[in-house]
């Protein structure tokens, strides 16, 4: 039998990359899944490539919508066992001193506030399950300063507290939290952002890429697929007594740039 068969478990953000990755492992394992994402096009070809899976549109900047994504996925699966927290946006690029208001904000709006609204309202349902899960996907940014990207480095940041407090009043009710901090992912965001970079500083993108590992020891970016084994084995039963924990998966970096 597989280790997550019969789990149900909710992926924000789970139409793309890292939230992909980590619904597609969680349905390989067995378990059941309910994805939401505010891009109805990937929604539908992953309904298309994965038969069974239910899916929502839902932007978890909206509380409202929240609300109702949260309620349908439980009525989908028939409650929750697994929250799996990944939705989050990049954000500007620019100094804090020449930060746009309206644009930090923003930020904080998905990646933080969104990550506690989308939580807030499965904690009854994971309370029910008796051992419930949640994972918080943070960064590499939410280890290190990472210079002129203030507020998406404070939302993952902000996104520590939030698990370690999370633990601390879940756990009398069987319910773990933890967070995963990955690196730099392989996958097309950071080919653009290579590209961008070689072409602002007329290197190749072979020499960006190099720059770009020179603080890692391991000289590749992070596998979405060994994040998402990473996912699945923190909702497993091998991770019953892991909670509260912030889990680096980013090749030893030692920066965020």
């Amino acid at each position: 039998m597989t280790p997550s068969k019969g789990k149900r478990v909710l992926v924000t953000a789970g139409a793309g990359g890292i939230g992909r990755a980590i619904a597609e492992a969680f349905v390989a394992d067995g378990a059941s899944v309910f994805v939401c994402d505010i891009d109805e096009t990937a929604l539908q070809h992953m309904q298309a490539q994965l038969p069974g899976i239910r899916t929502a549109v839902c932007d978890i900047a909206d509380s409202s919508a929240v609300s109702h994504m949260v309620a349908d996925a439980a009525s989908a699966l028939g409650g929750l066992d697994v929250l799996v927290n990944n939705a989050g946006i990049a954000g500007p690029t620019a100094s804090v001193a020449e930060m746009d208001a309206d644009a930090w904000e923003a930020v904080l709006r998905v990646n933080l506030t969104g990550t506690f609204a989308v939580t807030q309202r499965a904690i009854p349902l994971l309370k029910q399950s008796g051992s419930g899960v949640i994972v918080i996907m943070s960064s590499l940014a939410g280890r290190f300063g990472y210079p002129n990207r203030s507020p998406y480095s404070t939302s993952k940041w902000g996104l520590i507290g939030l698990t370690k407090t999370l633990s601390r009043e879940l756990g009398e009710f069987g319910i773990r939290v933890n967070a995963i901090l990955p690196g730099a992912v392989e996958g097309p965001r950071i080919q653009q952002v290579l590209a961008a970079r070689a072409s602002a500083s007329g290197r190749t993108v072979d020499q960006e890429k190099a720059a770009a590992l020179a603080n890692q020891s391991i000289k590749r970016f992070v596998d979405p697929a060994d994040i998402a084994a990473l996912a699945v084995f923190l909702a497993s039963d091998a991770g019953r007594s892991i909670s509260g924990q912030l889990i680096p998966i980013d090749g030893d970096s030692q920066s965020a740039s």
